[in-house]
């Protein structure tokens, strides 16, 4: 009798584990997609890596619940934590070009990327457990059923670790990776043609943008807008030989951004290097953007 009530704690526990297991791999599908419609589209390579998490979070998370399967649940576990894995590189040292910033969006999927990993390596040991030895699926499975059950609490313990030591990681990644792109210095601006326009950029060869629901006062891209767009900061100026009319504005957070003949000027996180544009013309964070033409 205490068996069997311990076997039937153990499968709906491990339907709780499974079912939000899925709910945790849409979750992080529908934040890269959002971070797809609304800036990595436009990124080289990350783009689509961007769209196919999305398409398979939301897969595993549809057969998680469906199939009902251990084996879903490891991959999904595992899709979780490499998911993770490449944010975590991306962010220390760059990945195909692309060096990622700390964003709250970014963050924020990290956490529910190591919770999602909890909750289906639970659910995957828990289905172990169970899997009959007479079914098909268990002959398949029988040595790995028989290690996991001989081990008792240490896959249990194993996953713990795996993601607490996960999640040290992502708060180590968001205190040292900075919230914006590489620092712009004041007086550093030039200009170069890119696609066959003259445009403005910064003294590596970044192309400048400008965007449209700016003032000439006021920029109204903040917080994780910032984090794609970095703000060139104030009291920039041209190199000889390039015209316009360059100023200063103060940012919400006190600090100074500088413009280039009323507009506020950003890089973008999508160029992964000098003669690029790849940030012009699109529609992403509230608005249009468009490469700092120069005239005269």
């Amino acid at each position: 009798m205490m068996q069997s009530q311990m076997s039937r704690l153990e499968r709906s526990g491990g339907l709780v584990l499974r079912l939000a297991g899925a709910a945790l791999l849409a979750a992080a599908g529908a934040i890269h997609l959002d971070l797809y419609l609304t800036g990595y589209r436009s990124i080289a390579t990350i783009g689509w890596l961007f769209l196919l998490q999305t398409i398979t979070a939301f897969g595993l998370a549809i057969l998680t619940v469906v199939a009902r399967s251990w084996l879903v649940s490891a991959a999904g576990a595992i899709f979780m934590l490499s998911t993770l894995g490449g944010y975590l590189l991306s962010v220390w040292i760059g990945l195909f070009g692309f060096k990622e910033v700390r964003t709250t969006a970014g963050i924020v999927a990290g956490v529910i990327e190591v919770a999602a990993f909890a909750a289906l390596a639970g659910a995957s040991l828990a289905d172990l457990r169970q899997t009959a030895p007479t079914s098909p699926a268990g002959k398949m499975a029988a040595g790995l059923v028989a290690r996991v059950q001989a081990a008792g609490s240490v896959p249990v313990r194993a996953a713990v670790a795996i993601a607490a030591g996960a999640l040290v990681l992502l708060g180590v990644a968001a205190a040292t990776s900075g919230p914006h792109g590489p620092v712009v210095s004041a007086g550093s601006l030039r200009t170069a043609t890119v696609g066959g326009v003259r445009v403005l950029t910064n003294s590596k060869g970044f192309t400048l943008y400008w965007f449209a629901p700016d003032t000439p006062a006021e920029s109204k891209c903040n917080s994780s807008c910032a984090g794609y767009w970095p703000p060139v900061p104030g009291h920039a100026s041209a190199a000889s030989g390039v015209p316009g009319r360059f100023g200063t504005i103060t940012r919400s957070d006190g600090s100074a951004q500088a413009t280039y003949n009323g507009h506020p000027l950003y890089t973008y996180i999508g160029d992964s290097g000098p003669g690029q544009a790849h940030g012009n013309n699109i529609n992403l964070n509230g608005g249009l953007w468009h490469e700092v033409v120069v005239t005269g």
